[in-house]
């Protein structure tokens, strides 16, 4: 039986790589982390998801400690969210070892339930400027783990070569587009669905869902291309 741990947080990315692994593995795990997040609701809205999905595997870890260490706008409620970048490149939604930690732990829970793999929605094509969203990062600390726990294990990113256009193209392949629309929050300030409009977050969901609808036949084509290649 082949199981798969999905890092997950009921937004856009993680939802649709949640929906395209279930279609790939025997037995799907959802893990989600409570870090004192800005929103509370993105647990309840990771808990619905599953729920909806038929997830029966889910399991929420309490890393508080990571909201005491990483001062970021999506951990701190005075802290608003800002388009503009800081002064070291990045913008102030950084969570600073966030996927270092997500990652590593969604790790040491694949080997306690000998999953073979750990899926992530990161991506580098579309990243929103978050250094631990790289391939060169995911790749470096996939090796870690496999050294640090001497067992087999993949950290798959089905989103890393795939812009935001592409990543609604593979919810619909699916026939899944609606669902990931309207119940999936990726907005910043809480919204669900397609959020408050004035965010980064929805900025970037809301231009690729516009591209996707204008231009669905080109980018189904493209989305397609790429995974025959092998890049999604």
């Amino acid at each position: 039986m082949r199981k798969a741990v999905v890092v997950f947080s009921g937004g856009q990315d993680s939802t649709t790589c949640l929906i395209q692994a279930m279609a790939h593995y025997d037995e799907v795990h959802c893990i989600t982390f409570d870090y004192g997040q800005r929103h509370k609701l993105e647990i309840e809205v990771a808990e619905s998801v599953c729920k909806a999905l038929g997830v029966t595997a889910h399991k929420v870890m309490d890393v508080g400690l990571l909201n005491e260490l990483a001062i970021s706008s999506l951990t701190r409620d005075n802290i608003p969210v800002s388009h503009e970048l800081q002064e070291n490149g990045l913008p102030n939604s950084f969570v600073p070892g966030r996927n270092i930690l997500f990652l590593t732990l969604a790790g040491i829970y694949a080997y306690q339930i000998g999953a073979e793999a750990v899926i992530t929605g990161v991506c580098e094509t579309d990243f929103s400027g978050y250094p631990d969203c790289r391939d060169e990062f995911v790749k470096s600390l996939n090796q870690s783990l496999v050294l640090g726990m001497d067992r087999a294990l993949k950290i798959e990113t089905p989103l890393m070569w795939l812009n935001k256009a592409e990543t609604w193209a593979l919810a619909d392949q699916y026939g899944k587009l609606n669902f990931v629309r309207e119940k999936t929050l990726t907005c910043y300030n809480g919204i669900i669905g397609d959020g408050c409009g004035d965010c980064p977050s929805c900025d970037l969901r809301k231009a690729g869902l516009d591209d996707y609808q204008a231009n669905q036949t080109d980018i189904m084509a493209e989305l397609k291309s790429k995974q025959q290649a092998g890049t999604a």
